[in-house]
């Protein structure tokens, strides 16, 4: 007897430590700057430590520090990974209509080329919108498993942020993306929220699972970097309270609540400051002229970050009603880190909303009432002690969303979804 289980966890261990190929596909991949292009760079380190990644992935075309010449295919390395990067258009990012082209091109291209890469298991990621679906067809293909990673809900996103009326390309849209998430043996989403959301188009909920982004958690004896009191000066000056939204400035986001919210608290020493840019910046600087009280600054760079999440005195996070789900703001655990308390403008069931409430580490509002937004931002301007008490809460709440630990998970996840 002993004999036979020694032998079976010999077999079950040779199982597990086997070294998974593994095809990653996602249109950005660094140098490009996109937050998918870092989320890809993220999970392909933490696979490759103990597996075979490839990464297939178009030109750098997202405000890349540098670019690649045209050719069909080229390889390159990338730390212990194999990169594929095929011939895809180049157009920038604010050049929406012809970024289309980026897109098409690139899955015109992976999907053959990938009949050719040697894989155990297929990695879909969400860039482009509808790579979900080019995954699919290529593990389909290839006769691999598929696991898809949703980072963006399309063809929702597309649909709750207006960028496509309902109609024919919507229902094709929705019929394919449905396909592909019936087609994936496991499906990883950023949220409660999110999954919830999957779950209600019929997928069984055994295949949903669940791996946040998370934070990157100091050793409690690390000492904290300087802040820079330049960053300080240009998100507080002229502020005794700042509420601080920063990040990307997309469809998203309830921007008209913000403005109207912080217009009823002018003159009273709060501003609400914006630091980030993207689709909706101009429409946000039309909404917010003649507000005193309302300052829009672009990005700093990556390593003012820390700098950034101290000057403010609250962070707020926004999701406007019907996109509950679609979208996952993974910002939030940056600001648990920094020990930060948080106003989620933002449904109810939103699962930055619900972690606030849960760890009583911020406040939600309304997304579709400015009022409410502007009396939570009076109320915590107005109370030091209990602003005190939900940082300490935040700082406390970010241990359970340590960076590592999700990351391990997603590595368990990819080492399954191999198996028979």
């Amino acid at each position: 007897m002993n004999g036979r289980r020694g032998t079976a966890l010999h077999r079950n261990r040779v199982l597990y430590n086997h070294r998974v190929r593994i095809l990653l596909l996602n249109l950005y991949f660094p140098p490009d700057t996109s937050a998918t292009a870092k989320m890809a760079a993220t999970v392909a380190e933490a696979l490759s430590k103990e597996h075979r990644v490839t990464i297939l992935c178009g030109r750098p075309s997202y405000d890349p520090g540098e670019r690649r010449p045209w050719r069909l295919w080229q390889t390159e390395q990338w730390n212990n990974c194999r990169v594929i990067r095929v011939g895809s258009t180049d157009y920038p990012r604010f050049v929406m209509k012809r970024r289309i082209l980026n897109y098409l091109s690139y899955v015109a291209l992976a999907i053959p080329l990938s009949l050719f890469i040697s894989c155990d298991v297929v990695l879909a990621m969400t860039d482009p919108p509808f790579a979900g679906i080019a995954g699919a067809i290529a593990a389909l293909l290839k006769r691999r498993p598929y696991v898809y990673n949703i980072r963006d809900f399309y063809p929702d996103m597309a649909l709750g942020g207006s960028l496509i009326p309902p109609g024919r390309l919507h229902r094709i849209w929705e019929w394919l993306h449905r396909r592909a998430l019936g087609r994936a043996r496991r499906v990883i989403v950023l949220g409660d929220d999110m999954r919830e959301r999957i779950i209600s188009k019929g997928i069984d909920p055994a295949r949903v699972v669940i791996v946040r982004d998370g934070a990157e958690i100091s050793p409690q004896k690390e000492v904290p970097s300087a802040l820079d009191p330049e960053v300080t000066r240009a998100i507080r000056e002229g502020f005794r309270f700042v509420l601080l939204h920063a990040g990307n400035l997309g469809f998203y986001g309830a921007w008209k609540t913000l403005i109207e919210g912080a217009r009823k608290f002018a003159g009273k020493g709060i501003g609400l400051v914006f630091v980030g840019e993207g689709a909706q910046l101009q429409e946000l600087q039309l909404l917010a002229n003649g507000a005193a009280n309302v300052r829009l600054l672009p990005f700093f760079p990556g390593n003012k970050i820390p700098s950034v999440l101290a000057a403010a005195d609250v962070h707020v996070i926004t999701v406007k009603r019907g996109l509950e789900g679609v979208v996952v703001p993974s910002k939030l655990y940056g600001i648990l880190a920094a020990g930060k308390p948080v106003l989620v403008v933002a449904p109810g069931e939103c699962d930055a909303a619900r972690i606030a409430v849960k760890h009583n580490c911020g406040l939600v509002a309304d997304p579709g009432r400015p009022e409410e937004f502007a009396d939570a931002a009076f109320t915590l301007s107005r109370q030091p002690e209990k602003l005190q008490q939900m940082g300490a809460a935040a700082r406390a709440a970010a241990a359970d969303y340590d960076r590592r630990k999700e990351l391990n998970r997603f590595v368990e996840i990819m080492e399954q979804a191999q198996r028979p």
